[in-house]
């Protein structure tokens, strides 16, 4: 059985913040960075193509993955990996599914799924031979909605722990 714990001081994401905000109008390509987005409830984000409802409603990623994959010799930047939100400060892959996370003054988010598989062809594993959205990403569904913006704060609100 879960429980839910007050994570309000989570050590590992004192600072956290949102550092680009991106969408794209089909699937398939890089997300264009913006100057904000807005979240829908059970939806996800207003006018992105992977808005469809279900567990995967916006996809977030760490800027600290990106600099890996650069470190790599891969040219890439916030949006390339169709994240909706990229952030600085958090180690979203560490959290357990059913993380709640409040993003900006409105928006919270519940963690559902980690990482996903790459697409047939993905160009940066076949220029640098990986990449870290399997393993690093991680997608989340709308509880409540708002409009985030680079800069805004990311605070882990409730992890859920086994008892």
């Amino acid at each position: 059985m879960l429980v839910a714990m007050e994570a309000k001081e989570y050590p590992k994401a004192a600072g956290a913040r949102v550092v680009a905000v991106s969408v794209s109008a089909r699937k398939g390509v890089v997300k264009e960075n913006v100057p904000e987005i807005t979240l829908v409830v059970e939806h996800g984000v207003a006018g992105d193509a992977h808005a469809e409802g279900g567990r995967r409603q916006v996809s977030l990623l760490a800027l600290e993955s990106i600099e890996k994959m650069q470190a790599a010799g891969a040219p890439v930047k916030p949006g390339d990996f169709a994240e909706n939100i990229t952030t600085r400060g958090l180690d979203l892959a560490s959290l357990p599914l059913g993380t709640r996370l409040k993003i900006g003054a409105e928006a919270e988010l519940i963690l559902s799924q980690i990482g996903k598989a790459c697409h047939h062809g993905c160009a940066i594993r076949e220029l640098v031979g990986d990449c870290i959205m399997p393993r690093e990403g991680v997608f989340a569904r709308v509880i409540r909605g708002g409009v985030v913006r680079p800069g805004d704060p990311v605070v882990v609100e409730e992890i859920p722990t086994a008892s």
